[in-house]
């Protein structure tokens, strides 16, 4: 990502407003930074201003779960570019730019009571310049070991632990699509490794990216890093050599998909045959079996 926010909570601070307003409290800049992580997408960056117990929570949401999440603090879709200026009142505006929209997010002035801070937070499109579609919403803080962290949204208390098994079971029928997509990828993938190779791929890994120069044996560059990793999107897969033949046409593999956590990132298990015919069936994630019901 081409913004580093560390550098860039140092450049907002440079005054560039009237010299009676007064400087953005922590508060505010801490909100600036959640808003621009969430433009981006950036996950890891956003969960480093939430409470210790929200950032464990979206630590185990699904990683689809997690950008659901992020989306809806900029109500945009696709990942954007963030920006942030200061006006003359002394007042944060973040804009979130994308090729469709841009969503602006004026900050206004902090609450303070002890270790809480309320923000009231303007969201509308940067066409909109008269604010008639403009959403008022009131921001909650709270100051845990010295730092800000993010606590609420208007009236709804900012709760992972009990809203992350609803964001994931929503994102169960996706995650059961792209691991069937995904099976048939590493299909293909270990058919074309035959082909150029006259054998079998040892594992999945084989069929990754090279780290530089051309695909060899050992990175034959036939599907991305992760899908190689074995995991992707909610599922982890596995692969297996059937029999102890490796090599040219006969050679057969097995390939199965599984859930990570069951009943959250899916509850489906696929299975691919040595005959090449896939499978699935309700494992409570464990492997499937050529015995479940064929794919259609």
């Amino acid at each position: 990502m081409p913004w580093l926010l560390a550098l860039i909570s140092v450049a907002f601070l440079t005054p560039v407003k009237s010299p009676g307003a007064e400087p953005p409290s922590e508060a505010a800049i801490t909100l600036r930074d959640i808003l621009m992580a969430a433009c981006s997408h950036n996950a890891a960056q956003f969960k480093a201003h939430l409470t210790a117990r929200n950032a464990a929570a979206f630590s185990r949401l699904a990683p689809a779960a997690q950008v659901t999440l992020l989306k809806r603090f900029v109500l945009l879709d696709n990942t954007g570019t963030p920006n942030a200026e200061l006006n003359e009142k002394g007042e944060i505006t973040v804009s979130c730019v994308t090729d469709q929209v841009t969503t602006q997010m004026l900050i206004g002035r902090a609450e303070i009571r002890e270790s809480l801070a309320f923000l009231p937070l303007v969201v509308r499109e940067s066409t909109d310049t008269a604010g008639t579609g403009a959403r008022r919403i009131q921001m909650g803080l709270v100051k845990e070991n010295g730092e800000w962290r993010l606590l609420s949204l208007g009236l709804l208390l900012l709760d992972l632990p009990s809203l992350g098994e609803e964001w994931d079971r929503a994102e169960i029928d996706p995650n059961e699509k792209s691991a069937l997509a995904s099976m048939k990828e590493l299909q293909g993938a270990i058919e074309k490794y035959r082909v150029t190779y006259t054998r079998l791929p040892d594992s999945l890994s084989v069929l990754g990216p090279p780290a530089k120069g051309t695909p060899s044996i050992d990175e034959a560059g036939l599907v991305s890093a992760e899908l190689a990793s074995g995991k992707k999107d909610g599922y982890t897969f596995r692969y297996v050599i059937v029999g102890a033949n490796n090599s040219g046409a006969p050679a057969k593999y097995e390939l199965a998909g599984m859930p990570v956590t069951y009943g959250r990132t899916g509850t489906t298990s696929y299975f691919l045959d040595s005959s090449g015919t896939f499978h699935s069936g309700d494992h409570r994630g464990a492997v499937g079996t050529a015995a479940d019901p064929k794919v259609e």
